[in-house]
């Protein structure tokens, strides 16, 4: 019998570090991840085509010498923006995460209001100056349509590690379109950890499938992974719906075709 599970290409390499937790967080949501280096992508886009998901991992890719995920970002302009734009047509599921985020951003894949793959947005250094690496209360957006997000709890916490994590549009009118879409996906709740513009930590494109936030839930797949576990019960859910969530949406839509 074959493998019904989803295939999921976890991109690694060139300063990339936090494949291995996302690897474990799609393979407990039931998917079939992979992990793939930069470079055998690039050489061969026409891969991804046999993968349902597309994870980012957090890190440091190429150093963030020029701004986090900066080049990696225009190397996903270059080549592979025609290969993730035909991906997302396609129905499937793209997600960066931390580091992950600006490189999605920066390229021009969110929030792609327009739908013309233009930079819109960007993160940057956290407004105090700081790495901040903490704790964090999001608030999820319920009215945001994403299959990431069916279902999702109202609030939830997951852990920030990262220097540049600051959100900005490139002019107000695109947070206005953001709030007016539904495209805001989490923002910070209380305490603002990095100066966020209106404390947006995590948006999607237009159509829900494509997902970019700062904070890390596959960071948090099990109650031992929360700092206040021994005494605070019940724990706040762990960041493992958001990938069950993405996984069921997949096998739904198999199963409907």
């Amino acid at each position: 019998m074959s493998d019904q599970r989803p295939r999921a290409l976890v991109l690694t390499g060139h300063g990339i570090n936090a494949e291995r937790e996302l690897l474990q967080a799609l393979w407990s949501a039931g998917a079939r991840p992979q992990a793939m280096h930069l470079n055998d992508l690039v050489a061969d886009p026409g891969q991804l085509g046999s993968f349902r998901l597309l994870a980012l991992p957090g890190g440091f890719s190429y150093g963030d010498h020029l701004g986090s995920g900066k080049v990696l970002a225009n190397l996903v302009r270059k080549r592979l923006m025609a290969a993730i734009a035909e991906f997302t047509a396609a129905g499937n599921l793209t997600i960066g995460i931390c580091n992950g985020f600006p490189v999605l951003a920066k390229a021009g894949i969110l929030p792609n209001t327009a739908g013309d793959y233009t930079p819109e947005v960007t993160l940057v250094h956290n407004a105090d100056g700081r790495f901040q690496d903490r704790w964090v209360r999001l608030v999820v957006n319920l009215r945001n349509p994403s299959p990431w997000l069916r279902g999702a709890p109202g609030v939830v916490e997951f852990p920030i590690r990262h220097g540049e994590g600051r959100f900005l549009p490139a002019e107000p009118a695109v947070l206005t379109k953001l709030n007016l879409g539904n495209q805001v996906a989490f923002r910070y709740q209380g305490r603002n950890p990095n100066g966020s513009a209106d404390a947006i930590a995590g948006i999607t494109d237009p159509s829900g499938r494509v997902l970019g936030l700062m904070p890390h839930p596959e960071a948090f797949l099990d109650r031992y992974n929360h700092p206040r576990w021994t005494f605070e019960p019940p724990v706040p859910a762990s960041g493992l719906w958001l990938f069950e969530n993405a996984v069921a949406h997949l096998r739904d839509e198999r199963r409907s075709v």
